[in-house]
């Protein structure tokens, strides 16, 4: 199986083609094209070419592609938007199935692979106004708390026993830092795997802003 995975959660801009399948393990897992582009204010400009560079080099075309995986969120609300519309896009075009994941969950899934036995697990990332998106994994990669949005100082360490995601907030905490700083194809790709393996249909994509866009309507400031 031939999936499409992108994510707009965070600075980076992630899109990738992933194999799903194979060697006798349905979930096996190869990343077989990537493009990571760490610019906040250009997801919109960035993500499609970026996906049309994946498959140039794969020597695909759209019609290859069997699902796709994107993340949604916690992220800014303008960013998490443009990954998530492309990749709807991209399935209603193409009659495919567009698969949600918290991007969370990517990145544990990344920091899982990248330390397996390396325990609990606290995953932060950007969540400006001086906050942080966060969630909590215990060593089988199980969500165990969040995803949430809160102040460092209001997140203690503690049951984690390590820390991954964006390296200006993981320093504030007094753990290990597993070095994997936003999602990646393969990561959201695993993230969604029991689900590609039994062929569930999809839920409708939600984003999760976890608090109300920073651009409002002026007729809606004094709400």
């Amino acid at each position: 199986m031939l999936v499409l995975a992108v994510d707009t959660s965070t600075p980076v801009v992630t899109s990738g083609l992933v194999r799903h399948g194979g060697e006798g393990d349905p979930a096996h897992i190869t990343t077989v094209a990537v493009r990571l582009t760490d610019n906040p204010r250009a997801h919109a400009e960035i993500l499609t070419p970026q996906i049309l560079e994946c498959l140039d080099e794969a020597g695909c075309t759209p019609a290859d592609l069997d699902a796709i995986v994107v993340g949604v969120g916690p992220g800014p609300f303008t960013g998490l938007r443009v990954g998530m519309v492309t990749a709807a896009a991209f399935g209603d075009a193409l009659g495919i199935p567009v698969h949600g994941v918290c991007s969370l969950d990517a990145i544990a899934e990344d920091a899982h692979s990248e330390a397996p036995d390396g325990g609990d697990l606290l995953v932060v990332t950007d969540a400006r106004r001086r906050e942080v998106y966060f969630a909590r994994y215990d060593g089988t990669r199980g969500r165990v708390e969040g995803p949430d949005v809160r102040k460092p100082a209001e997140v203690p360490s503690a049951p984690s026993h390590r820390v991954a995601g964006s390296s200006q907030h993981t320093a504030l905490f007094d753990l290990p830092a597993v070095p994997v700083y936003s999602p990646s194809p393969a990561g959201l790709v695993a993230a969604a795997s029991a689900d590609l393996c039994a062929g569930t249909i999809p839920e409708p994509l939600v984003p999760l802003y976890l608090r109300r866009p920073d651009a409002v309507a002026t007729a809606d400031r004094r709400t």
